[in-house]
């Protein structure tokens, strides 16, 4: 059977998965991990992949596993990517998705997070970069600036992101507009580098240069 995105979506384990997860997440403080962010995940790891001229099977893959790849939070944040991928085995099977493309998905989704996660196929790569571009403002769910965590403070000093596919030159770029007022650039580094890390070891495994330019300025 070929599953589509919409298929997924539709399953009441997942929609139960995401909605919980990020609610557990945000008793722990953590910034915003639902809907939008796993919709944007999704759009984004597609986009890349359709850009670079992947197969349009592939790209849906992609957007199947970035819409899935958090739901592991529901259980612990710790181990969220190896868990969110274990979860998703039994769904993926139910709705009848192929043995091959299973393995796909939930390699993707197990190799997503920055402290373990390997680009080991195209769709782990798209979902990577899609994944750690999603720094905004908007994520931030503390309401009392005074509180900030140094994850707030850089989330919320994003005024804007943008992850640009350039196909011609090779190149996938973040691009960001940060309130230096808010969190210096340094601070972004500070809490960031090893996500930049993976993301130009992704952008790397798809035969492309990751770039960062930050309020214009091009730092990797």
């Amino acid at each position: 059977m070929t599953v589509k995105l919409e298929d997924v979506k539709k399953h009441p384990l997942v929609d139960a998965f995401i909605r919980k997860g990020n609610e557990h997440l945000g008793v722990l403080g953590f910034t915003e991990h639902g809907y939008r962010h796993v919709h944007l995940v999704s759009a984004i790891a597609r986009n890349i992949l359709e850009r670079l001229g992947y197969e349009e099977r592939l790209c849906e893959l992609a957007a199947i596993a970035g819409y899935i790849h958090d739901i592991g939070n529901v259980v612990n944040r710790h181990y969220h990517a190896e868990l969110a991928a274990t979860l998703a085995l039994p769904i993926l099977r139910e709705l009848g998705m192929e043995p091959e493309e299973i393995a796909l998905v939930i390699a993707a989704i197990g190799n997503h997070d920055e402290q373990r996660g390997i680009p080991v196929n195209p769709v782990a790569a798209a979902v990577i970069l899609a994944d750690k571009s999603d720094v905004h403002r908007s994520r931030v769910r503390n309401q009392d600036f005074a509180t900030f965590d140094i994850h707030d403070r850089v989330n919320y000093a994003v005024e804007h992101s943008f992850l640009r596919v350039n196909a011609e030159n090779k190149t996938i770029s973040l691009e960001l507009t940060i309130d230096t007022e808010i969190c210096p650039v340094l601070e972004y580094f500070e809490i960031f580098l090893t996500r930049m890390v993976l993301c130009r070891r992704a952008a790397d495994f798809l035969k492309c240069q990751f770039e960062l330019i930050i309020n214009g300025v091009k730092l990797l």
